[in-house]
């Protein structure tokens, strides 16, 4: 078993849940405004583009709101946008507690996620366990997104590191895949549970 200095998470659906129609649920019971404000915003061009840093928020709202059918469809996705981060993030049970154990057992622990600017000033509010990462890195800050190879290249020099020495944990195979071409060993996480990041990391660490 390789001995791996450092653990790598993805964010959403790995350490905190990702479900933007809860969001949108806040404000809504209407099925078919859910979809419209769903697939207009958040299954957006726009979106994948706050997440590579490439528009401002404000450009982006102003896109959707061109886009949405109704003032009621453009309140509602004014009103999801401006607070998703307020009711999308919650942490997966148990995953404060393993992040801590790792970083007991002498491991450096990284996060490498898709997300917008936005992400940068309340990070320290979701992240679970913050305090026992030794690197935070948001794609839209070095303007590029997972999995475009760029992105762990950045990400291994930003930090310095040897990738034969991380190991990485995302809920996406085509994620999982680059990292591998890029020489970073990982797996996927499916069922978003701390049963199943326990279960890869014995594994492939033996932490």
């Amino acid at each position: 078993m390789i001995s791996y200095k450092n653990i790598l998470f993805d964010m959403g659906n790995v350490l905190i849940s990702y479900n933007p129609e809860w969001v949108i649920r806040q404000y809504t019971e209407d099925e078919e405004l859910i979809r419209e404000v769903k697939n207009i915003v958040f299954n957006s061009q726009e979106w994948f583009l706050l997440d590579a840093g490439l528009i401002e928020e404000e450009k982006a709202e102003r896109n959707w709101m061109e886009r949405l059918c109704s003032d009621k469809a453009r309140e509602l996705a004014h009103l999801s946008f401006q607070n998703w981060h307020l009711y999308n993030m919650e942490t997966i049970p148990g995953t404060a507690e393993i992040i801590r154990a790792l970083k007991e057992a002498g491991k450096n622990i990284y996060l490498l996620s898709n997300a917008s600017m936005r992400l940068l000033s309340i990070y320290k509010e979701v992240i679970p366990a913050v305090e026992c990462f030794s690197g935070i890195f948001y794609s839209a800050a070095y303007k590029c997104v997972k999995p475009q190879d760029i992105i762990y290249e950045r990400f291994l020099k930003e930090y310095q590191l040897n990738p034969a020495d991380c190991f990485f944990i995302d809920d996406l195979e085509d994620n999982i895949k680059a990292a591998k071409e890029a020489g970073i060993n990982g797996a996927v996480m499916s069922t978003k549970t701390a049963k199943e990041m326990a279960e890869i990391l014995e594994m492939n660490t033996g932490v």
